[in-house]
């Protein structure tokens, strides 16, 4: 998950993933005139406008599926067994009064050749009444189209014109457009049950057209937009017609200019390297139809080339070489395979790309996290060195922190809100800022610089209390003694100063440019626990006798415990002033995500 945090690059498909895989058969076109399909979902409820002429057209589509629909069953509506798409046609055959099942025991099937993306076709053998076999066809229009040589004319056979064949194009051109996925039917008679591919796809007698709508998932259109601030680029790779692509991608918000970069799988084989690098150099909204898994391995490939980082979607069998040589192969996990689950690094239990989109955040979240760690817990090193420093170059013959000391803050003071800040809430502005490089180190420049920044005032903080302390009772330092009160209670403001900064520190470190008083003091409640559990150990070890011994620390006063609060104060206001100061900028520093 962390990983994804400097994806730049989602190469994702549209059915499913977009959209709500749930087709619905909303129109059908034969002999030039449309017939509207009522009724949403997978019920058998709805009517489709003269049904006469269409019946034939899903009659052939019904049997040339292997969906079933599924009858409701307890808290479960209607559902599909197998392709949504193909289950789609089944309940528009229901709808225009047919029965699928009676049909098929009518003419049972004999035969099949399965779909597969390179054809974009599937064809089945069925035997009829009379003993001849009939192959029914559906598929992708232009490629169906292409085997076509005849129309049927309300039972009647002729021959397909070239006129006839513009109209048919038109017509699948403008469903597509309403953002329909559109499959042509056909049939043919042939010779005998087991016909070779060639002949049972070849000679075709063209039925129709039925276009189906699937509706975007709600919630995309919202990830689409988080991608899009987060500096992601959303590359659409589907199977379907360009312009029901498109619909799609303009729907969600893959899509905003007016003339999108539309590749087809075959202009893609006319690419050599430097043209696909080209392009997708040259195309911010890149739309990929009509292709196939070799294609998206290459693209893949091409971005990883560009020193993209490439997330990959898939669900297929055929996905998995992509799925495997993606930065981050995301699998789907309802509807997907189990090859490319296990191919993938990520599987996706809903299929939406709004997970996708969540999971950058969450890698993000994660990475920013381990950075609050570090700073918080690097910081204060900073602060019991230089002190130790200070006393040496200032000829003090004791130390102003002792290892005791400091062996308390580290493992009893700073551990706690250490694995809080690990569980810090994700921020709010965490999808606002471009990926990160992916050669960025955890202690990047700005990590250091704000380590050297906060230690940097603590270090001044309990530097000051102490000599404030050892200057003010006049005493010369060659007569100091570590059993001397003076002394005693010098080191324990050194201590009780680190503590009391170390908490204003684990709140400063809370956010990298958000101010921590807008995020909110109480979101991260186990932070406030552990750093008052820290308070109250300090405080424990100020003024118990017997931890006064082993450490050899005195009580501190009121006013002790009001100074060390105003430097702890004064380290969170500098913070929020570099914060304030980072915002009016408008821009990240080096190697910083927002």
């Amino acid at each position: 998950m962390e990983a994804l945090g400097s994806t730049s690059v989602v190469c994702t498909d549209k059915t499913g993933t977009l959209t709500q895989a749930e087709m619905t058969v909303v129109q059908l076109w034969v002999n030039g005139v449309p017939h509207s399909v009522a009724g949403v979902g997978y019920a058998p409820v709805g009517e489709v406008t003269d049904a006469g002429p269409v019946r034939e057209l899903l009659r052939t589509a019904a049997l040339c599926s292997n969906a079933r629909l599924v009858p409701p069953t307890g808290r479960d509506g209607w559902r599909v067994l197998g392709d949504t798409t193909e289950g789609a046609l089944v309940v528009a055959a229901m709808k225009a009064g047919l029965d699928p099942a009676a049909e098929e025991a009518r003419t049972p099937r004999v035969a099949e050749h399965p779909f597969d993306s390179v054809r974009k076709l599937m064809s089945t053998v069925h035997r009829d009444l009379d003993g001849s076999y009939l192959a029914y066809v559906k598929g992708a229009p232009l490629e169906l189209l292409a085997r076509c040589d005849a129309v049927d004319r309300q039972g009647a056979r002729e021959p397909l014109t070239d006129a006839c064949r513009a109209e048919i194009t038109a017509a699948a051109d403008g469903m597509a457009g309403q953002g329909l996925r559109v499959l042509a039917v056909a049939r043919r008679q042939v010779d005998g049950p087991h016909p070779p591919l060639g002949d049972a796809e070849s000679g075709l007698t063209f039925l129709g057209l039925a276009g189906m709508y699937d509706p975007p998932r709600p919630e995309v259109r919202d990830a689409v937009d988080a991608c899009r601030r987060a500096g992601i680029r959303i590359v659409m790779v589907t199977g379907d017609h360009p312009l029901t692509a498109e619909a799609v991608a303009r729907r969600v918000g893959i899509v905003r200019g007016r003339a999108p970069s539309v590749v087809t799988g075959t202009q893609l084989d006319a690419l050599d390297d430097g043209g696909l690098d080209a392009l997708l150099a040259s195309s911010t909204e890149l739309l990929l139809r009509r292709v196939s898994p070799e294609h998206k391995m290459r693209v893949v490939t091409a971005l990883q080339r560009r020193g993209e980082v490439v997330a990959v979607t898939g669900d297929g069998a055929n996905d998995a070489p992509a799925l495997k040589h993606a930065n981050i192969g995301i699998a789907m996990g309802a509807s997907g395979t189990d090859v490319a689950r296990e191919a993938a690094v990520m599987v996706l239990l809903d299929d939406s790309f709004a997970s996708i989109t969540t999971a950058v955040g969450l890698g993000r979240s994660v990475y920013r996290n381990i950075r609050k760690f570090l700073i918080y817990l690097f910081s204060h090193n900073i602060a019991e060195l230089v002190p130790i420093l200070a006393a040496t170059f200032a000829g003090f013959p004791l130390v102003p922190i002792t290892a005791v000391q400091v062996l308390a803050i580290d493992l009893g003071s700073d551990v706690l809100p250490a694995l809080a800040l690990g569980a810090e809430p994700m921020e709010r502005d965490v999808m606002d800022s471009p990926p990160r490089p992916r050669r960025e180190r955890l202690f990047s420049t700005a990590v250091m610089g704000r380590i050297l920044f906060l230690g940097g005032i603590q270090a001044l903080g309990v530097c000051a209390v102490f000599f404030w302390h050892i200057h003010a009772s006049g005493i010369p330092y060659a007569d100091f003694t570590k059993s001397d009160p003076v002394y005693r209670e010098a080191i324990t403001m050194v201590q009780a100063g680190i503590v009391v900064s170390q908490f204003f520190n684990s709140l400063a470190v809370r956010t990298d440019r958000q101010s921590v008083f807008r995020v909110g003091l109480l979101t991260n409640p186990w932070l406030l626990a552990a750093g008052c559990f820290g308070i109250g150990l300090m405080a424990a070890i100020s003024y118990a006798p017997p931890l006064q011994a082993i450490f050899n620390t005195a009580p501190l006063a009121a006013a002790d415990w009001a100074v060390l609060a105003a430097f702890g104060a004064l380290l969170l206001a500098a913070e929020e002033a570099r914060k304030w100061v980072l915002r009016r900028r408008g821009t990240p520093l080096k190697g910083e995500t927002r």
